[in-house]
């Protein structure tokens, strides 16, 4: 009888949901404030910091906020995802647009690794042969 209690609470405890807010915590009359903004500075100080910003092209300032779904065993599952984002061009605002779960593509990641051109491939004892005096005793300075 212990032994299925046991079994019991482990099973049961595997099953536990729990929600945990990734990025950005938007406030509830996002798309008014935003409307608002002019400047980076107002832009900061309203949202704060952005994620990330493009290198290449137009400047566009990139937040992220999703809810991650823990379900026990199962996969983790994200909903309310919300992205924002912002053209910037020196320091002024000039566009920006809002993106919830509807707008935004699921993306599927393969399986598998992505095969490197021209890489070496080495078992262990290539590996550990190939080491061999590439290191140098420690206190030496070199």
């Amino acid at each position: 009888m212990k032994k299925l209690f046991v079994v019991f609470a482990v099973l049961l405890s595997a099953c536990t949901f729990q929600t945990k807010h990734r990025g950005y915590v938007f406030p509830e009359d996002l798309e008014s404030k935003v409307a608002s903004i002019k400047t980076t500075a107002q832009l900061q100080d309203e949202i704060g910091d952005p994620q990330t910003r493009t290198i290449y092209g137009d400047e566009v300032w990139v937040y992220y906020s999703a809810d991650e779904n823990m379900h026990g065993p199962f996969p983790v599952t994200y909903e309310n995802k919300t992205v924002l984002l912002a053209w910037v061009k020196g320091g002024k605002v000039i566009k920006t647009q809002i993106l919830h779960d509807a707008d935004l593509k699921d993306v599927k990641l393969a399986e598998g690794e992505t095969q490197i051109p021209a890489a070496i491939e080495l078992n262990a004892l290539e590996e550990l042969f190939n080491n061999i005096g590439r290191f140098s005793p420690a206190g030496l300075g070199q």
